[in-house]
């Protein structure tokens, strides 16, 4: 909220700022492990950076480097990059709605379309503040995902093993604070908790990456579920209905 021209400490869109700032910044450190691990799987400076500039899907591109470094053939390799990458179609279906651009910036929101940035959109109160959040969190994570991968790539065998400095938590824990405070229902709490086991419950025996997207058909089901049996009522006061209301001018 604005009083007399100046942001008060709850304005949302302050608050969208500082959450996408916090995930960029635990987000980006984590591309020294990349670069890192990239060019110790054979790949060059070049196109360890083309990985990251052009796939922008740390999950995927840890995977692809996962099958090449274990000497798994090509398309081994972009088959399961492709696997873990299909889910940010389904925040593509997400956010189209929520966020409801102009044509022109549909093809860099797609770019930037990634776990980060549809978290912290879905985060907020309203169409505008979700814009807000989702911008700077891609265009945050892009940039310094792709400068600590160079940095990773350069340093190489020099820079050891990168979880011995935490950045394998970072990400994770930025994620647990930007989730927490929506987990305030029996519902919400119930959902996360069954993700949670279905999660570990898969994590031996499937490849990397796999196990979050079975976490996030549990999601999926209940939401159904629950569509399906909520009464009819008004519309949704969500991001999406009234963000309409307070930024159609900014379009």
């Amino acid at each position: 909220m604005c009083e007399g021209g100046h942001v008060t400490p709850h304005d949302p869109a302050t608050a969208a700022r500082r959450q996408a700032i916090s995930v960029s910044v635990a987000t980006g450190l984590y591309g020294v492990s990349f670069g890192a691990l990239s060019v110790a799987a054979g790949l060059t400076v070049p196109q360890t950076m083309a990985l990251s500039l052009l796939m922008f899907s740390g999950g995927s591109q840890f995977a692809f480097i996962g099958v090449v470094g274990g000497g798994g053939a090509l398309g081994a390799a972009v088959a399961s990059a492709a696997l873990l990458g299909a889910r940010n179609g389904l925040y593509g279906a997400q956010l189209t709605p929520l966020l409801d651009l102009p044509w022109r910036w549909r093809l860099p929101a797609a770019h930037l379309t990634i776990d980060e940035s549809t978290a912290v959109a879905t985060a907020q109160p309203t169409r505008a503040v979700a814009r807000t959040g989702f911008w700077w969190t891609g265009v945050g994570v892009f940039v310094l995902w792709n400068v600590f991968t160079l940095l990773g790539a350069l340093a190489g065998d020099r820079l050891g093993d990168p979880r011995t400095y935490g950045l394998d938590a970072a990400a994770g824990a930025a994620f647990l604070a930007l989730v927490w405070p929506r987990l305030a229902g029996r519902t919400a709490q119930g959902v996360a908790a069954a993700a949670v086991v279905v999660a570990l419950g898969t994590t031996p025996l499937l490849p990397a990456g796999v196990p979050v997207l079975l976490a996030a058909v549990v999601a999926v089901v209940v939401g159904l579920v629950t569509t399906g049996s909520a009464p009819t009522g008004p519309a949704s006061t969500g991001p999406a209905s009234t963000g309409r209301a307070t930024d159609g001018a900014s379009r």
